[in-house]
């Protein structure tokens, strides 16, 4: 049996590089999708991922966080090629709906009301705290690697969608992001669960886990 590529998409304005030790764990090809920088749009977001997937016929999208709206709308601009999505601690909003507009109240208004207001940088002190469980280097390549994303990532709609076969990896240790509206993500996907005891970086606290449970999926 083939297996199919992987395709990384990562967190709001997470580097490349947050998935290399995974990748290094992977015996199947795999790219990350970069980001499209503070002029992005959910579309260009879009875009940039079907590029870096160029040449693959079919592939398994893996989406951090915020990387759920972007893999929503790579499944609808093309979903025949999508064989299979992993979402990591990640918010999938419904059609119609944004990255921020999924989030539980009052979630939704803070962060509609920052990113509008303030930008998409978060302070430093928000990056540390997203850390815990890591090392101080891998801390420092969160803070020192963070590269804003456009607001329109934070606020576009997400298009209408049929969604492949997936999986949802909850992180039971997330002070980010609560293991119920993971869960609630997991269930309206209808997506087989896998629960890591990390916090909101699996990538980072536990990679070698996380790629078997890639791998397992594949």
């Amino acid at each position: 049996m083939t297996t199919d590529p992987l395709l990384f998409v990562s967190g709001a304005g997470l580097p490349a590089s947050i998935w290399d030790e995974v990748r290094s764990h992977l015996d199947t090809e795999s790219r990350v999708v970069p980001s499209p920088g503070r002029a992005g749009t959910l579309e260009s977001y879009t875009r940039s991922a079907l590029a870096t997937a160029e040449g693959w016929p079919r592939f398994h999208l893996v989406a951090h966080s915020l990387g759920g709206a972007v893999a929503a709308a790579v499944v609808a601009a093309d979903p025949a090629r999508v064989s299979r999505v992993t979402a990591v601690a990640a918010v999938v909003p419904a059609a119609g709906s944004s990255f921020t507009g999924a989030l539980p109240l009052p979630g939704r208004l803070v962060m509609g009301a920052m990113v509008r207001v303030l930008g998409t940088r978060p302070p430093d002190s928000v990056l540390r705290g997203m850390c815990g469980g890591l090392s101080d280097e891998h801390t420092t390549l969160v803070v020192e690697g963070f590269a804003p994303e456009g607001r329109r990532v934070y606020l576009d709609r997400t298009p209408p969608r049929t969604w492949p076969q997936a999986s949802y990896v909850v992180t039971t240790g997330d002070d980010q992001f609560p293991t119920a509206q993971q869960e609630r993500y997991a269930a309206e996907l209808g997506a087989t669960t896998v629960r890591v005891a990390t916090g909101h970086l699996p990538m980072l606290e536990r990679p070698a886990a996380l790629a078997a449970l890639l791998a397992q999926a594949s």
